[in-house]
């Protein structure tokens, strides 16, 4: 009986480790990384983290605007200061109801609509039968590069009582309304002209952050409706731009294709383009929620909150509450409130526009797994049926949906 012969080849090879300490070639790699991002880091801690962990520490105290908010004389009273302006049902709570609810149809109307313009005008300064496209895109664009300021004062003239938009109206005859001065709420004055006047007593009763629930339904009033107008005439060409880049990078090929697959205009447009588009969609709406919800110069320059706060929004108000009032816990809190919203807000959007890869259950296209070896040598010579496992062909049961 023959000893069994070990053969150096069959042996394991052990692969030597590469030293990682901090002499390694890849740990001088590392240090020099953190060397390279050093001040850009020491730059965000000291101008954004720090800011940051100051006002949270702010927001949590009873701090007023005197002195360092790191004092001995500045107390921590917890959460109160959120309590207050959630749950108190005081002014406070009202206050920033009223905020709240005046954002809301402002973010639900300004968002919606500047996303369907933007892509609307990039697809028409896209197309290259158009003449003079670089004009008409500069125009588009020029209200997005003016200040704000500039044009929220433009947009008083226009919209006072015997301003242009006015006068347009009455040459209708239209009697127009003293837009920046009437706090009248849009669905209330829709309601009105169909003969509801008064709020229905279950609407009346009950409310959310000390507002009756009628109040909620009243819609954005006529002042902030001339806001809206002038969000929309000018963040939508910065929109523009980013939707007509992202049309410009979809590859004329897949048009051709749908094209000779006979699909029409729009069914090219809702089965093709607007799908390409996804990416582009996402960032544009998270861009306008963003913008919305921190909504504060036109505020600020053209009604600060009147008439009857129906214009006022919750950046204004944490303005108004550290600065005018010297309620800077307030204040920060508002601000919190206001940056979980917007967190939640695009968490959420990211869930319904994420790419879905994924094919559904009733599209898919199975196939039957291959026969073992022995099945195949035991019918040898014999032609397999259509549908036999091992054919590569489809199930009777489960066809190519595609």
């Amino acid at each position: 009986m023959s000893a069994a012969v070990t053969s150096p080849a069959s042996a394991p090879v052990r692969r030597r480790r590469r030293p990682h300490g901090p002499g390694s070639a890849r740990g001088r790699a590392a240090a020099s990384g953190w060397l390279f991002l050093a001040p850009m880091l020491v730059i965000l801690g000291l101008f954004l983290v720090v800011p940051v962990l100051m006002a949270l520490w702010v927001s949590m105290s009873d701090w007023t605007g005197r002195g360092s908010p790191l004092s001995s004389d500045v107390s921590f009273v917890g959460v109160e200061n959120y309590r207050s302006l959630l749950l108190g049902g005081g002014l406070a709570t009202q206050d920033f109801g009223t905020a709240m609810r005046n954002n809301a149809y402002y973010v639900l109307l300004v968002v919606p609509l500047q996303t369907a313009l933007a892509l609307f005008l990039a697809t028409m300064v896209n197309r290259r039968a158009l003449r003079g496209r670089g004009f008409f895109r500069t125009a588009f664009y020029f209200p997005s590069v003016t200040s704000s300021v500039a044009i929220t004062v433009l947009w008083l003239f226009l919209f006072s009582a015997s301003g242009t938009i006015n006068a347009i109206l009455a040459r209708l005859s239209i009697s127009g309304p003293n837009w920046f001065n009437d706090p009248r709420g849009v669905l209330h004055l829709l309601l009105g002209a169909v003969g509801v006047d008064t709020a229905p007593e279950s609407l009346a009763q009950h409310g959310f952050l000390g507002i009756p629930l009628w109040e909620w339904l009243a819609g954005p009033s006529v002042a902030m409706s001339a806001l809206i107008l002038l969000a929309i005439f000018t963040t939508s060409g910065t929109f523009m731009l980013l939707f007509l880049a992202a049309l410009q990078a979809i590859s004329s090929e897949v048009e051709e294709a749908a094209v000779m697959d006979g699909a029409t205009a729009w069914q090219r447009f809702r089965r093709v383009t607007l799908p390409m588009l996804r990416p582009t969609v996402f960032t544009v709406v998270t861009l306008g929620l963003i913008g919305t919800w921190q909504v504060f110069d036109q505020i600020y320059t053209g009604t600060q909150g009147g008439p009857a706060k129906t214009t006022i929004t919750p950046a204004y108000l944490s303005y108004s509450a550290a600065f005018q009032n010297n309620q800077w816990g307030r204040g920060a809190a508002i601000a919190f409130v206001l940056f979980a919203i917007i967190v939640l807000l695009t968490v959420l959007q990211r869930l319904v526009l994420r790419e879905r890869d994924t094919v559904p259950r009733r599209k898919r296209f199975y196939r039957t797994p291959p026969a073992p070896p022995a099945a195949l040598a035991g019918t040898a010579g014999t032609a397999p049926a259509a549908g036999a496992p091992g054919t590569g062909t489809a199930s009777p049961t489960e066809g190519d949906h595609r």
